[in-house]
């Protein structure tokens, strides 16, 4: 989609981008608080709009007619889900970090619109191996307003890491479509 014609959706729809696309060729970002399927929706048209293109994880079993094509043209890429699929899936985007000299993940660290206490590491996992960095991104439904936010540092310590990352999150004080689907992890503190 051309940045223009993402920029007039979005702002259609009520919504504001913050700040550019990232500018390095390879990075992860975050995108939270992740209560609906509209979140893809407010993400992909920000990106867009500022020029950028991040591709996305989908379970393998939408990747059948008509979703497929869409699915691929708005940077889908097919994996394995399940509750064995997680190595697997970290050693995938890992080559796919190796084979592309660009390459923008974008990743929900809650993994999944459901409420969850424990936030996922794979991304953290993925990061360390490739060496690339990480940003802290949101869309907020409080103030409708979406951003791939800003660099985080990340340290071998995953753990001090994620509290460090929820604790962002916080203190920005994202609001979800659904609040009460998003939390960051308050009580593992």
């Amino acid at each position: 989609m051309k940045p223009k014609t993402a920029k007039f959706l979005l702002n259609l729809i009520g919504w504001k981008g913050i700040g550019p696309a990232v500018r390095e060729p390879k990075c992860i970002l975050l995108g939270a608080p992740h209560t609906s399927v509209w979140d893809f929706v407010i993400s992909y048209l920000f990106y867009a709009s500022v020029g950028g293109h991040a591709k996305v994880m989908i379970k393998k079993d939408f990747f059948k007619w008509p979703l497929k094509p869409v699915l691929l043209r708005l940077g889908g890429i097919p994996v394995e889900h399940g509750r064995n699929a997680g190595a697997s899936l970290i050693k995938q985007m890992i080559e796919y970090f190796e084979q592309h000299e660009t390459f923008h993940l974008a990743i929900a660290p809650e993994g999944t619109r459901k409420p969850v206490k424990k936030w996922k590491t794979g991304f953290h996992k993925i990061a360390k191996a490739t060496g690339v960095p990480v940003y802290l991104g949101y869309f907020d439904w409080g103030t409708k307003t979406v951003s791939a936010g800003e660099r985080f540092e990340i340290t071998d310590d995953v753990m001090y890491d994620m509290k460090r990352i929820r604790q962002w999150y916080r203190d920005k004080g994202v609001v979800g479509k659904y609040p009460e689907k998003f939390t960051t992890g308050d009580d593992l503190d």
